[in-house]
C-alpha cells in the first residue's frame, strides 16, 4: 500500500479516537443527570496514577512488538516474491 494511504490511514483512527473521546467526554454531564433522575448512578472511578498507566502500556508491548514483526515479516516476503517474479497477492 502506498505509503500516502498508510499515512492517511492512521491520521484518520487517530481522529475517530480523539472523536470518541470528545463525545464521551461531553456527554458525561448528560449521563450523569439521566442516571441520577433514573436512580442509577455509577461510583466514581478514579484515575490511574502515572505508574498503573504506564505498567498498563508495558503489559501491552509484547503483542504490539509481535503484531509488528509479523506485518513487516508479511511485508518483505511480498517484496521478495515480487521480485523473483511471483504473482502477487
Amino acid at each position: 500500500m502506498n505509503r500516502h494511504f498508510e499515512d492517511a490511514w492512521y491520521y484518520l483512527r487517530r481522529a475517530g479516537n480523539h472523536l470518541a473521546d470528545g463525545l464521551r467526554e461531553e456527554a458525561k454531564p448528560v449521563e450523569r443527570r439521566i442516571r441520577s433522575a433514573l436512580g442509577r448512578e455509577r461510583e466514581e472511578e478514579s484515575e490511574p496514577t502515572g505508574r498503573e498507566r504506564l505498567e498498563s502500556e508495558l503489559r501491552d508491548v509484547p503483542r504490539r512488538a509481535e503484531r509488528g514483526g509479523k506485518k513487516a515479516i508479511k511485508k518483505a516476503r511480498g517484496r521478495i516474491k515480487r521480485y523473483r517474479g511471483g504473482a502477487s497477492e
